[in-house]
């Protein structure tokens, strides 16, 4: 299945404030508008953390606009999961919730172990190193998934 790329994606992870927007947004700067991207949290109880802003803003990636969201509030907004082809889970929790929430749908559900960086560092630069470090995780792990970059330019957008 590595290289193939889905219609459509759901990234999730604990809270949607790091790990699953990065990915959201790696994959629109990686692969388009060749797949349909979303990202979900268990909870939606934290807003897009500034360290997760500033580590995409290295590669061109405009991620403060983002608005966390629950799988809760997908489902009240109207994102049947069953819309998806492939829910791509960040975390332990996020994984369970996925396949709880998937038990009646044929579709995929995928564990990336990804690092949480929220607790590494205590100056500036090392927490900025720990959220790279999660980022450039997330988009080695996609490119071995879905294969090289199909956007001009983003092949060589890694780490800074």
């Amino acid at each position: 299945m590595s290289g193939t790329l889905p219609h459509s994606v759901l990234f999730c992870c604990d809270h949607n404030a790091v790990r699953s927007p990065i990915a959201e947004a790696l994959m629109k700067l990686l692969y388009g508008r060749a797949s349909y991207v979303q990202s979900a949290g268990v909870e939606n109880d934290l807003e897009i953390d500034g360290f997760a802003i500033a580590v995409c803003q290295e590669m061109g990636i405009e991620l403060s606009r983002h608005r966390s969201r629950s799988f809760e509030e997908m489902k009240e907004y109207g994102d049947d999961l069953s819309g998806f082809d492939l829910v791509v889970a960040l975390s332990p929790a996020s994984r369970k919730q996925a396949l709880d929430l998937t038990r009646q749908y044929h579709l995929d559900v995928e564990y990336w172990p990804i690092m949480d960086p929220t607790g590494i560092g205590e100056t500036r630069e090392t927490k900025l190193a720990a959220y790279r470090q999660t980022r450039d995780q997330i988009r080695a792990k996609m490119i071995e998934r879905f294969g090289a970059p199909r956007v001009a330019g983003a092949s060589g957008a890694s780490g800074a």
